[in-house]
């Protein structure tokens, strides 16, 4: 009897000693989202290409440098004019969910022809988010191909139809809200991943991206 009255008081000396709880102390369950990608931190930077495209990603170091270069390279052309006058630059976000830039705005009115950067074929025409687009896929250009995005641009060639460097592939409609002036958006993609355009025309600080290979 005496050992167990003995071995009782020893526990009790020792939770004594436990400090206890603080009543402010924090505690995140099991399976927390705090500091997750899409949780309520990361969901107030989204911008606007990440909305419609979740799964963006960017190219690292594609940021444009600060001229556009002498002109375009061989079997290249300028979606409109004959030398564009930028009006943005590409602007690669931090993160995939993060607002940024994903093309170029080149100055255009309404009714000007826009033309295919570089040989390909087009791949698509219609309506994306209320905005006519255009693209381009340019292949052999690696896995998966390089495509070129126009918008707005009411198409003007049927999809599946080849196209060079500089030939017209529709003409710009009307002001949807991207630009406070006429612009043409132009974007650059492999798979999901935004690539700055000026690459193809070797403006900017990235090199000359080839249509031959990656």
């Amino acid at each position: 009897m005496q050992a167990i009255l003995l071995t009782l008081l020893l526990v009790a000396l020792v939770l004594a000693r436990q400090p206890l709880p603080s009543a402010h102390a924090a505690w995140t369950p099991r399976g927390s989202q705090v500091g997750r990608p899409g949780g309520a931190a990361s969901a107030s930077g989204l911008g606007p290409s990440a909305v419609t495209d979740p799964g963006v990603e960017i190219g690292p170091g594609a940021r444009s440098g600060s001229g556009v270069g002498a002109g375009p390279g061989p079997g290249r052309a300028w979606p409109v004019g004959a030398r564009s006058d930028l009006q943005r630059r590409f602007d690669a976000p931090p993160t995939r969910w993060a607002a940024g830039h994903r093309g170029v705005d080149l100055a255009a009115s309404e009714g000007m022809t826009v033309r295919a950067a570089a040989p390909g074929v087009v791949s698509f025409v219609g309506m994306v988010a209320g905005r006519p687009v255009v693209t381009v896929t340019h292949p052999s250009s690696g896995t998966p191909p390089l495509r070129t995005t126009y918008l707005p641009v009411t198409g003007s060639v049927p999809v599946g139809t080849p196209v060079s460097a500089g030939q017209p592939i529709g003409t710009m409609a009307t002001g949807t809200g991207h630009c406070a002036t006429g612009c043409l958006h132009w974007g650059l993609l492999r798979g999901k991943r935004y690539l700055d355009p000026l690459a193809l025309l070797g403006g900017g600080q990235a090199r000359l991206l080839p249509l031959n290979g990656p």
